[in-house]
């Protein structure tokens, strides 16, 4: 029997240069991917195009490149995936899993003072679900998925026997149940137990879990600007491209609950998911533009790998980069596989 087929992907977004936290979100996915004798691809997250910048696409493919990082497959621009974004959004909306909703972000925080409920600083709004029984003759400004829903009937498409397994070797693990602060098994391999939360097992951070509808509310599929948001996008680009493995960095680990709803609304399979240490910028966030990353130095392309190899914990490695490249897969594979 042939081993099951691995793709993995980094998915950045043309809005700026890489930079040195971009770079080691690159690195992880590819040597993920190499290290399960696998594929690596690109996808420009492009979908936002008011916040794109000419050429920066083939910025980061150059930058990439000099990193000895290469796509195995054509780069894929989510700016040319609209049909296919609005034919998902039509399923959902046919099954009455998504809606459209009128309210502007001053008509929620009304509403949730208007019920007692304030924004976390820092937090977002929790949607408290204005529009699901109808606009009442507002007009649409966006499109949101209903996260009230009862999932325990949805399937759970296990992507591969790679991810059967992982998860068979946990299966003795324990999961919160609902309204309780007691202990239950984790349920058959194939199905999860009938629970608020939606769990998942990150492959650096362990067992994860989030209570959508309480901790996000209904989430935004299509914004009021008619662009389609991230968590739409990825989802259906993920499937589509047959993702086994998501490696990214742990700031968005944050959104990995909203996308397995959506995955198993849809009926996609849900990919493995490994979410990386973050390099943080001065102000002890994660580096960012916001907060002065410098783009990425590729006069010296070992030094930016080591790096970034650095934080994800793999010796420092010499020689030519495609030698470092061969050193670290061998270092990964015996640290995550």
């Amino acid at each position: 029997m042939s081993p099951p087929h691995i793709l993995g992907r980094f998915a950045p977004s043309p809005t700026g240069p890489l930079h040195a936290g971009s770079l080691v979100a690159a690195l992880a996915s590819w040597l993920d991917a190499k290290a399960q004798h696998g594929q690596w691809g690109v996808r420009m997250e492009d979908v936002d195009t008011t916040r794109c910048l000419p050429g920066m696409a083939e910025l980061i493919l150059q930058q990439l490149a000099a990193c000895g990082l290469h796509s195995d497959l054509p780069v894929w621009h989510q700016s040319a995936r609209s049909t296919a974004y609005q034919t998902a959004l039509t399923s959902l909306t046919e099954r009455q899993l998504a809606y459209p909703c009128a309210c502007s972000r001053s008509d929620i925080a009304q509403a949730l003072r208007h019920i007692g409920q304030a924004k976390p600083r820092h937090g977002e709004l929790v949607y408290p679900g204005t529009c699901r029984q109808g606009l009442h003759g507002k007009p649409a400004r966006a499109w949101r998925l209903r996260t009230d829903v009862d999932m325990s009937n949805w399937p759970v498409a296990l992507i591969n026997k790679a991810q059967a397994a992982m998860l068979n070797e946990v299966s003795n693990a324990c999961v919160m149940t609902p309204n309780s602060s007691s202990l239950a098994p984790l349920g058959t391999l194939g199905t999860l137990p009938p629970l608020a939360a939606v769990q998942w097992l990150d492959r650096r951070l362990g067992w994860q879990s989030q209570d959508v509808a309480h901790e996000v509310g209904d989430f935004i599929l299509k914004r009021a600007d008619g662009c389609f948001a991230y968590q739409l996008a990825v989802v259906v680009d993920d499937a589509a491209q047959g993702i086994t493995d998501v490696v990214r960095g742990a700031d968005l680990a944050d959104n990995t609950a909203r996308q397995i709803m959506l995955q198993r609304a849809l009926g996609l399979p849900t990919p493995r998911y490994l979410h990386t240490p973050l390099v943080l910028g001065p102000d002890g966030h994660k580096l960012s533009k916001q907060n002065g990353a410098q783009a990425l130095n590729t006069t010296h392309p070992l030094a930016a790998l080591n790096a970034a190899a650095r934080v994800l914990g793999l010796a420092a490695a010499s020689g030519a980069v495609a030698d470092a490249l061969g050193q670290w897969v061998t270092q990964w594979r015996g640290q995550w596989l």
